[in-house]
């Protein structure tokens, strides 16, 4: 098997120390005692992340993106398993259209879709609503949790379910009781990673957000327009905690490896 030689691995190194570098510094200022953003030479304070915490506008916006988040991936992993399980299973005119209709929120930039919702809200009367931002972010993120639906049903053995089929099992039962157990792990890795995606989502949200709906990612850009103390720091410390957490539990629930190059 073929290896990685020195000036690969040093290149690679650099890339990594390139990529994570102001993830860390973030959070090193994040524990800083001063007023000011600026690393914590003179000790590590918890004072900003306590501020976070005592701030009723930021844990507010939590609250509405992990409302938001929740319904939205949850939403969008109802419509990715009939959807998947649709365009890897049968073959119908149009199947290519609908599958490409499904992904190209890949496609779009977000600025391009945050307008084109607005516009749409603005014309239905329903701007601001929680309910119209859980759909626009389902329209963002559906595609995150479709991929891994479809890698989970690409290559399934259908022997199972034909024999339950056989047995007398209708075919409601057959998808309760065998598909989707064995599917499980893409289905729960794609509402995971949809999630994420719904969680930290900014330019389409700015859009389409309201004063009682503002989500996190957009109260931080908002709160960075008016101050730079270290407060910014610590709640982008925060979010960067919650994602890596998320991407644990991702890893052992489907594994990184299968999402990033496709590895069965």
């Amino acid at each position: 098997m073929p290896r990685n030689g020195p000036l690969a691995l040093v290149f690679h190194t650099l890339v990594v120390i390139f990529m994570l570098a102001p993830l860390v510094i973030v959070c090193l200022v994040a524990f800083t005692p001063e007023n000011t953003l600026s690393l914590p030479t003179a000790g590590i304070s918890l004072r900003w992340f306590d501020a976070v915490f005592h701030h009723a506008d930021f844990l507010q916006s939590f609250w509405n993106s992990l409302w938001l988040a929740t319904l939205s991936a949850t939403l969008s992993t109802a419509i990715a398993v009939p959807a998947g399980i649709a365009t890897t299973r049968y073959a119908f005119r149009g199947r290519d259209a609908l599958n490409a209709l499904f992904l190209s929120p890949l496609l779009i930039p977000h600025l391009v879709l945050g307008v084109a919702l607005l516009q749409l809200f603005s014309r239905l009367g329903a701007a601001g609503s929680f309910f119209w931002l859980v759909l626009a972010h389902s329209v963002v993120i559906t595609p995150y949790a479709l991929r891994l639906v479809i890698a989970a049903l690409v290559g399934f053995d259908r022997s199972t379910e034909q024999a339950a089929a056989s047995l007398g099992a209708t075919a409601f039962t057959v998808f309760r009781r065998i598909t989707l157990p064995m599917i499980l792990p893409g289905v729960a890795g794609g509402w995971l990673l949809a999630f994420i995606n719904s969680f930290d989502e900014l330019t389409m949200s700015i859009f389409v957000t309201s004063p009682a709906t503002v989500t996190l990612p957009v109260r931080m850009y908002m709160y960075a327009t008016e101050s730079i103390d270290p407060m910014m720091a610590a709640v982008s410390a925060l979010m960067v905690a919650v994602t890596a957490v998320a991407m644990i539990v991702l890893d052992r629930i489907y594994g990184l490896d299968r999402i990033l190059v496709g590895r069965q």
